[in-house]
């Protein structure tokens, strides 16, 4: 870098240091970093380099003027919750707890980040908290939302369709809404999980069914009912459960009270599977030896878990960041047609079956 070219470290770096560096005009690097389409790839490169050479930050509050944008996207957790500070105080503890929600921030903010964005989380429990969604993307605190809910019959995703807001929801909705989504295969998944446990020769199984008002919660059950069918084992018992520990656990008492004779258990997820492993170990029988248990979603729960979970992966991180890039087509193009991103589940197997 030259003499003149030099940026002084006494201040922050401007437009004008990086226009000095990269050899182009203060417009041409207005025009870069605030995504105007029409420059020529060469000069961006030589932008782009220019910025990292300075360390240039631009001024959120600059580009907004310019762009008309916020640069900010709410992360919507939504569902069912009571109206008191103690059920909303329980909704946000239960979304935390969960490391499915961990998985999702990670990778939204992985995409966000280089590209200037920044997530501003918000919940949306109740009717009140869902209308301050809505008002607060009206009125452009938020270029859009990445919505991910927890209850089946979650009147946001319609909401926000019918405001015309750029949303894009994660897993498709129970009922047909027209926005875009991202989503698992997750029939397939619990073919996976079906055929590792009829591979293992086990001839006695059940499952641990999801919330079965939950698109998800149908389709691992149906892909492992039918999958089992197809392996000459036309009955498998059902309990359902709620994707928690506690509901795992308390489902396999039941199914162990009832067929206490089962020798292989789907879990329609980690959490579930780790609760189940709880009780089986309690009752004397032995994982993997007397009943193999496989899980869903290859969470920290099943690494966790003893002994380690065998599992059906869910790669929530490129989901998540899969869905953050869709919002953000749509933000730049508002008459991109929605549409879909199904992803294939990956069996992971290790030491519980």
């Amino acid at each position: 870098m030259s003499q003149d070219a030099q940026v002084s470290s006494s201040s922050a770096p401007t437009l004008e240091d990086v226009a000095r560096v990269a050899g182009v005009s203060r417009a041409t690097v207005s025009r870069v970093v605030n995504g105007v389409r029409n420059v020529d790839p060469a000069i961006q490169e030589a932008v782009r380099a220019a910025v990292a050479a300075t360390g240039y930050r631009p001024n959120r509050a600059a580009r907004s003027l310019v762009t008309r944008r916020a640069e900010t996207i709410a992360l919507v957790v939504s569902g069912a919750g009571g109206d008191s500070a103690e059920e909303q105080d329980a909704f946000a503890a239960r979304a935390f707890g969960d490391p499915f929600f961990g998985r999702v921030v990670s990778g939204v903010i992985g995409y966000l980040r280089p590209h200037g964005m920044h997530p501003v989380l918000m919940f949306a429990e109740t009717a009140a908290a869902r209308a301050e969604v809505v008002a607060y993307l009206r009125q452009g605190s938020a270029d859009g939302a990445l919505v991910v809910s927890t209850h089946a019959e979650d009147p946001l995703p319609p909401m926000l369709a019918e405001a015309g807001l750029a949303a894009v929801l994660f897993a498709r909705p129970a009922r047909p809404v027209p926005l875009s989504y991202v989503d698992l295969d997750h029939r397939d998944g619990g073919r996976l999980a079906a055929e590792r446990l009829l591979g293992l020769g086990r001839r006695r199984p059940a499952t641990i069914a999801g919330p079965l008002d939950v698109p998800a919660g149908q389709e691992r059950l149906a892909g492992f009912r039918d999958a089992m069918a197809r392996g000459g084992q036309p009955y498998v018992p059902v309990a359902e459960g709620g994707f928690t520990a506690r509901s795992g656990a308390e489902a396999m008492a039941r199914l162990l009270a009832d067929h206490p004779d089962l020798d292989a258990v789907f879990a329609a997820n980690d959490l579930m599977a780790e609760g189940a492993c709880r009780v089986l170990l309690e009752q004397g029988r032995r994982v993997p030896e007397d009943v193999a248990v496989v899980g869903f979603d290859d969470s920290p729960a099943a690494t966790a878990c003893r002994p380690p979970l065998t599992t059906v992966r869910q790669p929530v991180e490129d989901m998540a960041a899969e869905m953050a890039r869709l919002l953000r087509q749509r933000i730049e193009a508002p008459g991109t047609p929605v549409t879909s991103a199904v992803f294939d589940p990956e069996l992971v197997v290790r030491e519980s079956a």
